[in-house]
C-alpha cells in the first residue's frame, strides 16, 4: 500500500468534505432566499401558507403561517447579526393534553417516513419539523417543491394522528 504525504493525505480529506458555503450575496433576481425574508414570504404567499413575517426570541427572522387549522412557525438559521440567514426550518408543535405524545409515537413517524422529523421535547411537547437549506437561494419551482411537500406532510401528519390515536 502506498503511503501518502501527511499534507497531500490532508488535502485530499479537505477536497472530500463539503466546503462551508459563505452567502452573504445579495439574493439573486427571482430566487427565494433566507437571507432576504421578504422573498420566502412571497414564496409562502404564492403557496397558500398565509405567512406573517416577524422575528423569534434572538431577533432573527420568523414566519408564522397557516395551512388549514395548522398554524405553523417557519425558522430563519445560520443568521449573522439576525441577518444574512442560510437555512429554513419549518416547525409545529403540539402539547401533550391527551397525554399521547409520545417516543414511541415519535419513533414510529421516523420510522416510516423519509421527510419531516418528529421529536419529543421538554414538557412531552411533540415537535415536528422540516429543514430545508437555502444557500444561494432556491428557484421559484424549487421552492415551490419545498412548500408543496410541507402541505404533504401536515396532511400526512394528520393522517398519522388519527391512525395511531393522537
Amino acid at each position: 500500500m502506498k503511503r501518502l504525504p501527511i499534507a497531500a493525505a490532508m488535502a485530499l480529506a479537505f477536497a472530500a468534505t463539503p466546503a462551508m458555503a459563505q452567502d452573504g450575496a445579495e439574493c439573486p433576481a427571482g430566487l427565494v432566499c433566507a437571507s432576504e425574508p421578504q422573498t420566502v414570504v412571497d414564496a409562502l404567499e404564492r403557496a397558500g401558507l398565509e405567512p406573517e413575517l416577524g422575528t423569534d426570541d434572538q431577533g432573527d427572522p420568523k414566519i408564522v403561517g397557516q395551512h388549514g387549522n395548522w398554524t405553523f412557525n417557519l425558522f430563519f438559521y445560520d443568521c449573522v447579526d439576525n441577518a444574512d440567514c442560510k437555512a429554513l426550518q419549518f416547525e409545529i408543535a403540539f402539547n401533550n393534553d391527551d397525554g399521547l405524545n409520545t417516543l414511541e409515537l415519535a419513533n414510529e413517524w421516523n420510522r416510516t417516513k423519509r421527510f419531516g422529523q418528529l421529536s419529543l421535547g421538554e414538557n412531552d411537547l411533540l415537535n415536528f419539523s422540516y429543514d430545508v437549506t437555502a444557500v444561494g437561494g432556491l428557484t421559484q419551482d424549487n421552492f415551490a417543491d419545498v412548500a408543496d411537500w410541507w402541505i404533504v406532510l401536515l396532511d400526512g401528519l394528520s393522517d398519522f394522528f388519527m391512525d395511531h390515536g393522537a
